[in-house]
């Protein structure tokens, strides 16, 4: 054993047996003295005025030094954008460019021959993007020809080439960068529309394989190019229509896959193509569209959708064809491809969908143009549908999709068409619905007309009170909006039935009237001005013949 062992060696203690409240006393004596050292600790320690400098002076010199340098390196490293850079980074990308497509010429069996170039060309894209935060040199960009070479590339043979591109395209075109340069965006749209980038884009849409990630992102930016685009110029509707694309949207929504974000820009992309636009509205039709979109919509007859992003999806559906059947060859082609039936039982399941097929309900069978809609929902057993939902608004709306407003305004406006529409044993079989159940239809009337024609009142007064200037048919809106057009529809249905039912429809409108002290004239005063502000529905002859036919129901009443 050593001699230092030796000495630092000492023999094992015996445990001593505690004696009684010994440990009391110990636990006792070492809370004192945690005490007093924290006590001794904040007497020594000055507090710092505020927190934040209280943490600074804790860090060290060393610290200190490393923070500065990071701050200085981080202020000098983003490189200026002036118009020597652009010109070196367009430079170097031509030149990139050029490499790689000699060097695929060159060795076109080969790939490991000119990998090294296509990788290179992929890393100067990306170091494109910079590009997109200067758009005051977007007219530069264009003056030096990089468009129609940037655009070249969306068919290169290797996608991810495409896709960079795509990405770099996207960047470029943001919405919000080309607000910051009015003369930028137009030089950089003019170019990108004289080279066709929508047919480019499309080309490159159809070979994209949305299974592997990069390409699906690369589809979606496609679409987010063409959106950019068509929100700073309406016009570009058309040519994309002209350029393929409305025939692609249709043909990735028929795509039999689980629901997905691209789905759901498809189908956004489709409404921005159908509003206020007839002559793509009118494509659709042509492409069997309809068929398309009811299609799609079928599978939610029995099925709720299963997120807020599919939600909005077969919302964006029933926009799509809303939109569609503002065009009446449309009309036909959904009466053909039994969209009625199908709104119908979708109307029945009491499924999320029934709100949005209530509303192309109201647009399939308004209208001089819904005749066919109208005697075609009688046949096929739609009353028995459509008058429970107008004796009560559901309450259980999972989803509060439609408000009660706007529910009763779908349902009295599809009674009203099927009334203006209806003839022969249609019309018999619609107005016998108002006798039924001791004439309970006939009070729900009345129940509506009090509710809405209290808004009404309401919207008066106010804009009585206001006494704002604005021209009446601004008033007249306001008014619509608030509950006129629905009361209008409600009076219009009074009118109707009591004129072409028997006698006791009539006399009980008059006991509900007496008994809440109201008059016919009002309803005859509300017909009348409906009967002048008919809007642009069908030609100026129905107009005419509608007109009079309202006057002259008014007389009768």
């Amino acid at each position: 054993m050593d001699i230092g062992e030796l000495l630092d060696y000492k023999p094992p203690q015996g445990v001593k047996r505690p004696v009684e409240n010994e440990n009391d006393d110990i636990e006792k004596q070492r809370k004192m003295r945690r005490i007093a050292r924290d006590k001794a600790n904040k007497m020594s320690r000055a507090a710092s005025p505020t927190p934040s400098l209280q943490t600074l002076d804790q860090i060290s010199e060393e610290e200190r030094q490393e923070i500065l340098k990071f701050v200085e390196t981080e202020q000098t490293e983003g490189e200026v954008i002036d118009e020597a850079a652009i010109k070196r980074i367009v430079l170097n990308f031509e030149k990139r460019s050029l490499k790689n497509r000699e060097m695929r010429i060159k060795f076109p069996d080969s790939p490991e021959k000119f990998m090294e170039s296509e990788l290179e060309l992929h890393e100067i894209l990306q170091e494109m993007r910079v590009l997109s935060t200067a758009p005051d040199y977007y007219p530069l960009l264009v003056k030096l020809h990089v468009i129609p070479s940037l655009l070249e590339l969306l068919a290169h043979d290797n996608t991810d080439v495409a896709v960079a591109t795509v990405e770099l395209l996207q960047e470029l075109t943001d919405v919000d960068i080309l607000h910051e340069s009015e003369e930028g965006a137009e030089a950089l749209i003019d170019s990108l529309l004289e080279h066709q980038v929508i047919a480019l884009l499309v080309q490159n849409l159809d070979r994209l394989d949305e299974t592997v990630k990069e390409e699906a992102d690369g589809v979606h930016n496609s679409l987010s190019i063409i959106e950019n685009l068509t929100e700073l110029r309406n016009d570009i509707c058309n040519e994309a229509t002209k350029q393929g694309l409305l025939q692609w949207l249709l043909k990735r929504l028929k795509v039999k896959a689980p629901f997905d974000p691209n789905k759901l820009y498809v189908s956004e992309l489709l409404s921005i193509l159908l509003q206020d636009n007839e002559k793509n509205r009118t494509t659709l039709g042509e492409m069997d569209g309809i068929d398309t979109l009811l299609q799609q919509l079928a599978f939610y007859k029995r099925h709720d959708p299963s997120s807020a992003e599919e939600h909005e999806l077969m919302e964006n559906l029933f926009n799509c064809l809303c939109s569609a059947l503002m065009v009446v060859s449309n009309r036909d082609r959904f009466l053909k491809g039994e969209g009625l039936q199908l709104m119908n039982l979708m109307l029945r399941e009491k499924k999320t969908s029934r709100n949005g097929s209530l509303k192309v309900l109201d647009y399939a069978m308004s209208g001089p143009h819904g005749k066919d809609n109208c005697n075609k929902f009688v046949d096929i057993l739609g009353l028995r549908t459509i008058f429970p939902l107008f004796m009560k608004t559901p309450k259980k709306n999972r989803k509060k999709v439609l408000s009660t407003e706007e529910h009763e305004e779908h349902v009295t406006s599809i009674i009203a068409s099927m009334l203006r529409n209806c003839r022969g044993s249609q019309r018999q079989r619609l107005v016998s619905k108002f006798t039924e159940n001791d004439h309970e239809k006939v009070d729900r009337l009345l129940e509506l007309h009090f509710k809405y024609l209290e808004k009404v009142e309401a919207i008066d007064d106010a804009m009585d009170e206001e006494n704002e200037s604005e021209d009446d048919d601004a008033n007249y809106m306001k008014r619509l909006e608030g509950g006129l057009f629905t009361l209008q529809l409600v009076d219009y249905i009074i009118v109707e039935v009591c004129a072409a039912g028997p006698t006791s429809i009539k006399q009980r409108v008059m006991q509900i009237l007496n008994l809440r002290g109201a008059s016919l004239k009002t309803i005859r005063h509300i017909m009348r001005e409906y009967a002048g502000n008919l809007g642009d529905e069908g030609d100026k002859e129905w107009r005419d013949q509608e007109q009079q036919h309202i006057l002259h129901l008014v007389d009768k009443f």
